[in-house]
């Protein structure tokens, strides 16, 4: 997958390792990343472009709202949630 504005992405390195952002904006080295709370659009993360690995794309392109942003996130992670759930279920019911 390509890094462009408006595509969710997992930080794979550094002191923020495992966190979702959402790309701002990308150069030639480098993604801009905001997570809409301590990463704000005004204030995004710069961080190296191999050190970003995208996971996914936002429902209606580019996010540039922090409100929006947190509200992408927070989606994302429940739907990650979810996922962990039936698959728990479905374990449970082959245990039984």
């Amino acid at each position: 997958m390509v890094l462009e504005p408006g595509i969710l992405a997992k930080s794979k390195a550094g002191r923020d390792k495992d966190c979702i952002y959402v790309i701002i904006s990308v150069n030639d080295e480098y993604v801009y990343l905001a997570d809409g709370k301590k990463r704000t659009v005004n204030q995004a993360k710069k961080k190296n472009r191999k050190h970003v690995q995208p996971i996914g794309r936002v429902h209606g392109g580019s996010v540039t709202d922090n409100d929006e942003i947190k509200r992408v996130i927070k989606q994302y992670i429940k739907g990650y949630a979810d996922v962990d759930e039936s698959k728990k279920s479905v374990q449970k019911a082959r245990e039984d």
